[in-house]
Protein backbone atom coordinates (compact mmCIF):
# COMPACT_ATOMS: atom_id res chain seq x y z
CA UNK A 1 0.00 0.00 0.00
CA UNK A 2 2.87 2.35 0.88
CA UNK A 3 4.47 1.73 -2.52
CA UNK A 4 1.19 2.66 -4.25
CA UNK A 5 1.08 5.92 -2.34
CA UNK A 6 4.71 6.65 -3.29
CA UNK A 7 3.96 5.90 -6.95
CA UNK A 8 0.85 8.12 -6.87
CA UNK A 9 2.81 10.97 -5.30
CA UNK A 10 5.61 10.51 -7.84
CA UNK A 11 3.10 10.56 -10.72
CA UNK A 12 1.47 13.69 -9.30
CA UNK A 13 4.91 15.32 -9.02
CA UNK A 14 5.69 14.47 -12.65
CA UNK A 15 2.33 15.86 -13.73
CA UNK A 16 3.06 19.07 -11.81
CA UNK A 17 6.55 19.37 -13.33
CA UNK A 18 5.15 18.74 -16.81
CA UNK A 19 2.36 21.27 -16.32
CA UNK A 20 4.82 23.85 -14.94
CA UNK A 21 7.14 23.30 -17.90
CA UNK A 22 4.21 23.70 -20.27
CA UNK A 23 3.16 26.95 -18.61
CA UNK A 24 6.71 28.33 -18.82
CA UNK A 25 6.96 27.39 -22.51
CA UNK A 26 3.53 28.91 -23.23
CA UNK A 27 4.45 32.19 -21.52
CA UNK A 28 7.78 32.33 -23.38
CA UNK A 29 5.99 31.73 -26.69
CA UNK A 30 3.45 34.47 -26.02
CA UNK A 31 6.20 36.96 -25.14
CA UNK A 32 8.33 36.03 -28.16
CA UNK A 33 8.09 38.27 -31.22
CA UNK A 34 8.44 37.40 -34.84
CA UNK A 35 11.47 39.12 -36.34
CA UNK A 36 10.93 42.01 -38.73
CA UNK A 37 12.83 42.91 -41.85
CA UNK A 38 13.33 46.41 -43.19
CA UNK A 39 13.70 46.12 -46.95
CA UNK A 40 14.88 48.94 -49.18
CA UNK A 41 15.23 48.82 -52.94
CA UNK A 42 17.52 51.60 -54.19
CA UNK A 43 18.21 53.31 -57.45
CA UNK A 44 20.92 55.78 -56.47
CA UNK A 45 20.63 59.05 -58.38
CA UNK A 46 23.39 60.98 -56.56
CA UNK A 47 26.27 58.68 -55.50
CA UNK A 48 28.20 61.49 -53.76
CA UNK A 49 25.11 62.68 -51.92
CA UNK A 50 24.40 59.12 -50.76
CA UNK A 51 27.80 58.65 -49.08
CA UNK A 52 26.85 60.22 -45.70
CA UNK A 53 23.77 58.00 -45.53
CA UNK A 54 25.74 54.84 -46.28
CA UNK A 55 28.41 55.77 -43.75
CA UNK A 56 25.99 56.62 -40.94
CA UNK A 57 22.96 54.34 -41.25
CA UNK A 58 24.32 51.37 -39.27
CA UNK A 59 24.97 53.52 -36.20
CA UNK A 60 21.30 54.54 -36.17
CA UNK A 61 19.82 51.02 -36.18
CA UNK A 62 22.29 49.16 -33.95
CA UNK A 63 20.81 50.65 -30.73
CA UNK A 64 17.47 49.13 -31.81
CA UNK A 65 18.99 45.68 -32.23
CA UNK A 66 19.10 45.85 -36.02
CA UNK A 67 21.75 44.21 -38.17
CA UNK A 68 22.37 43.91 -41.89
CA UNK A 69 21.25 40.69 -43.51
CA UNK A 70 21.75 41.97 -47.06
CA UNK A 71 23.65 45.07 -48.11
CA UNK A 72 23.87 45.16 -51.86
CA UNK A 73 25.67 42.04 -52.93
CA UNK A 74 25.49 39.98 -56.03
CA UNK A 75 22.02 39.04 -57.32
CA UNK A 76 21.69 35.88 -59.37
CA UNK A 77 18.47 35.28 -61.25
CA UNK A 78 17.12 31.77 -60.86
CA UNK A 79 13.82 32.51 -62.62
CA UNK A 80 12.80 35.65 -64.45
CA UNK A 81 14.92 38.77 -64.65
CA UNK A 82 17.17 39.78 -61.75
CA UNK A 83 16.29 43.23 -60.40
CA UNK A 84 18.69 46.02 -61.31
CA UNK A 85 18.04 47.99 -58.12
CA UNK A 86 20.29 47.58 -55.09
CA UNK A 87 18.68 45.77 -52.14
CA UNK A 88 19.21 46.22 -48.39
CA UNK A 89 17.65 44.04 -45.69
CA UNK A 90 18.01 44.85 -42.00
CA UNK A 91 16.71 42.40 -39.39
CA UNK A 92 15.11 43.53 -36.12
CA UNK A 93 13.75 41.56 -33.18
CA UNK A 94 10.21 42.82 -33.86
CA UNK A 95 8.10 45.15 -35.98
CA UNK A 96 7.91 47.49 -32.98
CA UNK A 97 11.70 47.81 -32.77
CA UNK A 98 11.98 48.35 -36.53
CA UNK A 99 9.34 51.08 -36.45
CA UNK A 100 10.94 52.71 -33.41
CA UNK A 101 14.24 52.90 -35.34
CA UNK A 102 12.58 54.16 -38.53
CA UNK A 103 10.79 56.91 -36.61
CA UNK A 104 13.78 57.83 -34.41
CA UNK A 105 15.17 61.36 -34.60
CA UNK A 106 18.57 60.03 -35.73
CA UNK A 107 17.21 58.04 -38.63
CA UNK A 108 14.63 60.67 -39.61
CA UNK A 109 17.48 63.11 -40.28
CA UNK A 110 19.55 60.54 -42.18
CA UNK A 111 16.52 59.33 -44.14
CA UNK A 112 16.25 62.80 -45.74
CA UNK A 113 19.67 62.24 -47.34
CA UNK A 114 18.54 58.90 -48.80
CA UNK A 115 15.33 60.41 -50.11
CA UNK A 116 17.28 63.22 -51.88
CA UNK A 117 19.95 60.91 -53.28
CA UNK A 118 18.01 57.86 -54.43
CA UNK A 119 14.68 56.57 -55.62
CA UNK A 120 13.67 53.95 -53.08
CA UNK A 121 10.87 51.63 -52.12
CA UNK A 122 11.03 50.88 -48.40
CA UNK A 123 8.89 48.52 -46.34
CA UNK A 124 8.81 46.23 -43.31
CA UNK A 125 8.07 42.52 -43.53
CA UNK A 126 7.18 40.47 -40.47
CA UNK A 127 9.17 37.23 -40.36
CA UNK A 128 8.40 33.80 -38.95
CA UNK A 129 8.79 33.11 -35.22
CA UNK A 130 11.58 30.66 -34.44
CA UNK A 131 10.34 27.43 -32.90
Amino acid sequence: MKSLRVMALAAAGLAFVSMSSFQVMASEASSAHAPAYYVAEFEITDPEGMKPYSAGVEATFKPYGGHFVVRGGKTISLEGVAPKRRRVVIEFESIEKAQAWYNSAEYTELRKIRQRSANTDVYLIEGVQAH
